[in-house]
């Protein structure tokens, strides 16, 4: 997880990321964060996430990205 702290860190510094659930909802993160978001997830952690994944639910908080890139790993 601490390596996606990083990554959303270096996408907006100023949010907190830690208790902040409404990344999408809020529009603080946009289609620009998630392309980059997905690519920089699948280079770290060495998965894939499918199309079908890349819904608001799954990058509407840190712990919602983690608890997809933990199903994609154990999926692999």
């Amino acid at each position: 997880m601490e390596a996606l702290m990083e990554i959303l860190q270096d996408l907006h510094p100023d949010v907190d990321f830690d208790s902040c659930d409404t990344l999408i909802d809020d529009k603080i993160l946009d289609s620009f964060d998630i392309v980059s978001l997905v690519t920089d997830i699948s280079e770290e952690y060495d998965i894939t996430i499918p199309v079908e994944e890349i819904v608001p639910t799954n990058f509407n908080s840190a712990k919602a990205l983690w608890v997809l890139v933990e199903r994609l790993i154990e999926d692999d």
